[in-house]
């Protein structure tokens, strides 16, 4: 396997990509074997459980269809609430979580690629939002102050992490007393072949580097997190199979929503 920093950079340029051909939906690349992109974004947003609601009052830029599933869904936002968003890309569910915090409210979203971090923002100066922003940083090391978050949401970009331990550790340092995790994201539920986890394609696909459903519950709590509930999303078998359809990878892999509280 090469090293960290090689695989970081694999990553970053995979979403760049994205971020500036406008493209979304599955980033498996051909010769991993994965599925193109879906024909259609729309449907991908709503087969992981965003609704047609939620897709009109977004500007269309912000959904990628890179998710797996729908973290607003299960955060309970409050008006007034301070969100972070771990690995935001255009910005989709910072807008939507956006509209749940109200005017009072303020969202942050991160992620570590420039041209995602300047897409979002185009998408929010855009649409006139003023109580969103995007910084630009990793999820190891967020650029957030201690104890100063409600609510950290994130769809599936953890298991991206080269260091999930860290990820959760500081994810734990940003939340106040009290505050909560809620997100989605893809877990192993079974041993992932050597060959998988070191495809970069398949890494950058969300596939490669996804961590055991048991070794993240323990990172969690490890991490100082109480009240950790894991579970697999009800359709999660037919999402994950449409990412490398004949591939039988959703055998392997789930898409799971994980809540916790610090």
């Amino acid at each position: 396997m090469e090293d960290k920093e090689a695989i970081r950079e694999f990553i970053r340029k995979n979403y760049t990509a994205i971020a500036v051909n406008g493209s979304g939906g599955s980033c498996c690349s051909g010769d991993s074997g994965c599925s193109p992109v879906p024909l259609d974004i729309s449907e991908a947003s709503l087969q992981i459980g965003y609704t047609e609601a939620d897709l009109a009052n977004v500007p269309p830029e912000a959904n990628m269809g890179l998710g797996c599933g729908n973290p607003i869904a299960i955060a309970a936002l409050k008006e007034g609430e301070t969100v972070v968003d771990l690995g935001s890309g255009g910005g989709f569910d910072c807008f939507l979580a956006r509209m749940q915090v109200g005017e009072t409210g303020h969202v942050i979203g991160v992620d570590m690629t420039p041209d995602m971090i300047k897409l979002a923002r185009k998408n929010a100066e855009k649409s006139g939002y003023a109580n969103v922003e995007f910084r630009l940083g990793e999820i190891e090391h967020l650029p957030v102050a201690d104890a100063s978050v409600d609510v950290i949401i994130s769809n599936c970009v953890i298991n991206l992490s080269l260091d999930k331990q860290q990820v959760y550790k500081d994810a734990f340092r940003v939340l106040k007393p009290g505050g909560r995790l809620s997100i989605s994201d893809v877990v192993a539920i079974a041993p992932i072949l050597q060959n998988i986890k070191e495809d970069l394609a398949l890494i950058s696909c969300c596939i490669g580097g996804a961590e055991y459903v048991g070794d993240i519950e323990a990172m969690l709590r490890n991490a100082g997190f109480r009240e950790v509930k894991m579970a697999p999303k009800e359709n999660s078998r037919e999402i994950v199979a449409t990412w490398a359809p004949g591939k039988h990878i959703e055998d392997f892999v789930a898409s799971y929503i994980i809540e916790a509280t610090k």
